[in-house]
């Protein structure tokens, strides 16, 4: 039976580390300070974006967003970043994804100053990434990096395979991994045999986005089963992309969904918020 992950609990260590940092920064009169900029009404971003307003009143930041109309334009949206660019005491930007169709979102994240893209999304922030230097990185991925930590799972040869390619979280992903001596491979829509390469992972972690996809038969004896994957059943239940009870049969660690990823994604945040501060001053 599977050791269960639980991100809950790390990222609430995570928080309180933070807190202290946060703290400490506040008695030199200094507090940290993300823009969270959100266009449209979309109803998850909604839930996401108060989850992170929440966390960073736990943690002592500041936080102040700005709900732009679905009909915003290009140009209205460059000068709002421009203007939170220019702003001295914003230490961070994020920008809400999806973004409304008529926008382009590249270019946007392009737009903010890459020391304060505490996302990770700057193209300046993903070469470093890949170059293997110092950097922001988006916070799912260094989410599952802290998640191993954590636990003592050491990734250095292991074989690693990742099920999805977003900007997102697949390809920042591969990169952590190799950045931490793990032979990776990454599969996506076009990738044949699927199953055949899931079954050879040490670590295998899925961010395809369909609920209960990766079955028994995809993963290796004692693997380490991480799950990126959020999916709502018609039933209101909130599923991830595995299976967890057949995989925790299988598995020798497993993340649960909800409660494993999801909560690390939001402590990640608030730690470039924290690491971006520093670097400012």
């Amino acid at each position: 039976m599977a050791k269960i992950i639980n991100g809950k609990e790390i990222a609430k260590q995570t928080r309180e580390s933070l807190k202290k940092e946060v703290d400490e920064l506040k008695r030199k009169g200094i507090t940290p300070k993300l823009a969270v900029i959100m266009v449209g009404d979309n109803q998850a971003s909604k839930v996401y974006i108060k989850n992170k307003s929440k966390a960073c009143q736990e943690v002592g930041v500041e936080y102040e967003e700005h709900i732009l109309d679905k009909n915003t334009t290009q140009k209205e949206l460059l000068d709002l970043i421009e203007k939170l660019n220019n702003n001295k005491e914003i230490n961070g930007i994020l920008l809400q994804s999806p973004l409304p169709s008529h926008l382009d979102i590249q270019e946007a994240f392009q737009t903010i100053d890459y020391k304060k893209d505490v996302d990770g999304f700057h193209p300046m922030n993903v070469g470093k990434l890949a170059l293997g230097q110092d950097t922001f990185v988006s916070c799912t991925p260094s989410g599952i990096m802290k998640l191993f930590e954590a636990n003592d799972i050491d990734i250095s040869g292991k074989n690693v395979v990742i099920l999805g390619r977003s900007n997102i979280v697949g390809k920042p992903l591969v990169q952590c991994c190799l950045n931490k001596n793990a032979t990776v491979t990454i599969c996506h829509s076009k990738t044949k045999n699927i199953e055949e390469t899931a079954k050879k992972a040490d670590i295998l972690i899925s961010a395809i986005g369909k609920p209960n996809i990766v079955t028994e038969n995809m993963i290796k004896q004692d693997a380490v089963v991480i799950d990126v994957g959020i999916n709502k059943l018609e039933t209101g239940k909130i599923v991830g992309d595995v299976d967890f009870e057949q995989a925790s049969q299988k598995a020798s660690y497993i993340t649960p969904v909800p409660g494993g990823v999801g909560p690390m994604t939001v402590a990640m945040l608030l730690n470039n918020v924290v690491k971006a501060t520093k670097q400012q001053i």
